[in-house]
């Protein structure tokens, strides 16, 4: 209200300054131009003989003038009750440098306050003396009052209008942020169901449209949260009961050992098993530290173009006594030139773990591992024609400590191909797998050429 009052009051002082200085202006030069009019009638005649004719005119617009001589002497007209000329040695000045003096303003050398002009005119080109005509100011006076008058009204209106306005905006403005405050009471109690209505017309909605954004974001994290703690509650669960049981043999052992419950060809025996059982442990603990480091991103990858042969021929070699254990053979395909982007070592623990499983569910059979090199990436596959998994078991393969059948592969702890999806997704990638119950399982791995 403040700077709409001064604004109001600034342009209003301008705007009757300018009026009141157009009006006196176009007064003085009605007046000028009535000046030159009579001049031009003294330049052909003497003084009073055909002036007669604008008195009347002038008269007719509230208008005196006068012809005075060097002396300030009035010597038209004759008599008459127009005051003596009183000019000032610098209003004289003006007029013996033979320009016009114009004065908006009077108040003192005349009854009333007027506007007044005086024109010098010569004769034989000497200054012979001066014209002044003048009409009062009252009019002028009368129209800037009204003019006033109407401004004032004009702003107490406006000013009227802009306070209900602003008593208007700023009770929709304390709803608006009284409903923001209500949600921000609601979000730090914990509700993160909250919307806000949001508009794009001003800040408020703006702000409502961040303030719902956040709201989104909390009630995600608050749900990310839950999920972890309930992952946390499963791995605690999973890793309890895959401890269990290597535990609750080596103690059975050492308590056997310890009061010679076990006989004595048998205790070779039961230190093998309690070695076995420690190793099982230790591979646990091993592959969960490695799951935790892969997810969290603290693995560095050394990314390199491999030849896939090489590749696909280590992994048969290191692999061969165990397929043979199961009967089973690995058979390579590879075409010429093929090459793989990634990392030798994590590339080798990725084929590894899933022909491991291969071979686990595999009993005198084949497992094919072959590279196909496509447009914008190479396709790694590994088909067995083992025991195959069941279709509602597809998407559980891949949680931590997920054993698709627990009467096969002791010692497993079924983190190998949950930390597959892991190193795949590190290097782009993507992995999918197909199966049919009782006629094997096929792996493909698209991983992207190198740029």
């Amino acid at each position: 209200m403040s700077i709409l009052l001064i604004a109001f009051l600034i342009l209003s002082i301008l705007f009757v300054r300018y009026v009141d200085d157009f009006a006196y202006n176009e007064k003085a030069e009605e007046l000028e131009a009535y000046g030159s009019q009579i001049i031009k009638e003294l330049e052909h005649t003497r003084p009073g003989k055909d002036l007669q004719s604008f008195v009347s005119i002038l008269k007719a617009q509230n208008i005196s003038f006068i012809v005075f001589d060097q002396e300030s002497r009035i010597l038209y007209p004759v008599s008459g009750s127009f005051p003596p000329v009183e000019l000032t040695t610098e209003e004289w000045n003006v007029i013996e440098r033979g320009e016009t003096l114009i004065v908006n303003r009077d108040v003192e050398r005349f009854e009333l306050s007027v506007t007044f002009v005086a024109m010098p005119y010569f004769e034989n080109g000497q200054l012979a003396g001066g014209v002044l005509l003048a009409s009062p100011i009252s009019g002028v006076s009368e129209m800037i009052a009204e003019l006033n008058k109407t401004l004032v009204t004009t702003i107490l209106i406006a000013l009227a209008i802009a306070l209900l306005l602003s008593l208007g905006l700023s009770k929709l403005h304390v709803s608006r942020i009284e409903h923001m405050r209500k949600a921000t009471s609601m979000i730090s109690e914990g509700h993160y169901d909250v919307n806000l209505p949001e508009s794009n017309f001003d800040e408020f909605g703006d702000l409502a449209h961040d303030f719902n954004k956040m709201a989104v974001k909390l009630q995600q994290s608050n749900e990310e949260i839950d999920r972890l703690e309930n992952r946390r509650r499963q791995f605690m669960a999973d890793v309890s009961h895959e401890m269990r049981t290597p535990l609750t043999t080596i103690a059975g052992i050492m308590e056997g050992l310890r009061n010679n419950m076990i006989e004595e060809d048998q205790r070779e025996k039961g230190i093998r098993l309690a070695s076995e059982e420690t190793k099982r442990l230790m591979r646990l603990v091993n592959e969960n530290l490695d799951y935790e480091k892969i997810r969290s991103n603290q693995v560095t990858l050394t990314k390199e173009e491999i030849e896939a042969d090489e590749l696909l021929e280590i992994i048969q070699e290191q692999l061969y006594l165990q397929a043979k254990e199961k009967g089973d053979q690995i058979i390579i395909r590879t075409n010429p030139g093929d090459m793989i982007y990634g990392d030798m070592d994590r590339l080798i623990q990725i084929l590894m773990n899933i022909v491991k499983n291969a071979i686990q569910f595999t009993d005198n059979g084949t497992i094919t591992i072959s590279t196909h090199s496509k447009q914008n990436q190479m396709e790694i596959t590994i088909v067995d024609d083992g025991a195959g998994i069941d279709v509602e078991e597809m998407d559980l393969v891949w949680r931590r400590f997920y054993k698709a059948d627990l009467s096969r592969g002791s010692g497993q702890f079924g983190l190998g191909l949950s930390i597959v999806k892991q190193l795949v997704t590190l290097h782009d990638g993507e992995i999918h797998v197909e199966s049919q119950k009782g006629q094997g399982t096929k792996f493909a791995i698209q991983l992207p050429h190198k740029k």
